[in-house]
């Protein structure tokens, strides 16, 4: 890229020098724990909204601020450095489950506010030591790869421009709500990706001001590729050209499964890697079980390897998880960047390196 940096993204590369980052658990985990009901959901303004709501977890950040602001603040206290919103499902796409498209905006904007008055406010406590928000970018409920009817390959329920208008949309409220961060999540389909970059650089130029991007795809199985068939190499060339403050994996696997993948990405990458696993596989009950010191032996393993500059939890993980994972990185020194020989590097499925 030849756009220079944000004053934000320097002072993230700087800390990331000196030491690994601790990006947050999950959401979804806590507010579980919340037990919370179909009016907390609704709250006054939804009281009689036609379909049922409990289940959007993203609408909680305007019914119920106060447990999504706890949430944060829960993670920050156990070392987070950097917050992501409670925007997983934050797009027209994604909240035509519960004829709320309408809503896209406010919940992007709202959800980023929450996470900065928690950020800002342990700030207060500790001035010597900034915290972020990462404004999450979820991948929707559709794939413009692959086709949901098996009788017809060539169908496609969502287009690149539906999906670039859709997280344009949600990109605008995370950058008005004053997230730092733009984190394009959980990739499953990197022809999503490839959109929602698309738009957030599009709302950048409209806006006049550029953030930081972080891109985290998730390998889907033991296969080692995305749902869309990529191998991890393979999905970071296709994404390379963003200018990217870092590359990463999440959900679907746990640490132990991710390693591999994670260490590619590594070996391949010029910009920072965030790995964020879930607490191991899930049970028989779709439940985690894998305890903060078991993720966290396995986290720490991968910074002493030298894989990692930003490490968190995806699904399962709670502040104790973090706390866990932040003392076992506390004081191991970053991934260094490596130097990267100039080649034409192409991606379909495999990654493809053309040698000189």
């Amino acid at each position: 890229m030849t756009q220079p940096i944000s004053k934000t993204e320097a002072t993230l590369r700087a800390l990331a020098k000196d030491r690994i980052l601790v990006l947050d658990g999950a959401m979804g985990t806590m507010i579980q724990r919340h037990r919370l009901s179909e009016e907390d959901f609704r709250g006054e303004r939804f009281k009689d909204w036609g379909r049922d709501l409990k289940g959007n977890n993203d609408l909680l950040s305007i019914t119920r601020p106060d447990v999504i602001k706890g949430i944060h603040l829960q993670y920050l206290e156990a070392g987070a450095d950097i917050l992501e919103t409670n925007t997983f499902s934050s797009t027209t796409i994604a909240q035509a489950d519960y004829g709320m498209e309408a809503l896209a905006y406010e919940l992007n904007l709202e959800s980023a506010r929450v996470a900065k008055e928690a950020c800002r406010e342990v700030e207060a406590r500790d001035p010597s030591r900034p915290r972020f928000v990462a404004g999450a970018v979820g991948p929707t409920n559709r794939t413009a790869s692959i086709s949901p009817d098996v009788n017809n390959p060539g169908f496609r329920a969502v287009s690149f421009d539906d999906l670039r208008i859709a997280y344009a949309e949600a990109v605008r409220g995370l950058i008005d709500g004053g997230a730092d961060i733009i984190l394009i999540e959980t990739v499953f389909d990197t022809l999503n990706a490839k959109a929602a970059l698309f738009a957030t650089d599009e709302v950048f130029e409209e806006k006049g001001v550029r953030l930081p991007i972080s891109v985290s795809g998730t390998i889907t199985d033991l296969s080692g590729r995305t749902l869309s068939g990529q191998t991890a190499e393979a999905f970071w060339y296709s994404v390379r050209h963003a200018g990217l403050f870092s590359i990463g994996l999440n959900c679907a696997l746990g640490a132990k499964e991710m390693r591999a993948h994670i260490a590619d990405l590594a070996r391949v990458s010029d910009t920072l890697v965030c790995a964020y696993p879930n607490a191991g596989l899930p049970n028989e009950f779709g439940e985690y079980d894998e305890s903060p010191e078991a993720m966290a032996a396995l986290i720490g393993e991968f910074a002493r390897a030298g894989l990692v500059n930003v490490v968190g939890g995806c699904c399962g993980t709670t502040p104790d998880h973090i706390r866990a994972i932040a003392e076992a990185v506390a004081g191991v020194p970053p991934r260094a960047l490596p130097a990267i020989e100039p080649r034409m590097r192409l991606s379909g499925l495999e990654p493809a390196v053309i040698a000189a």
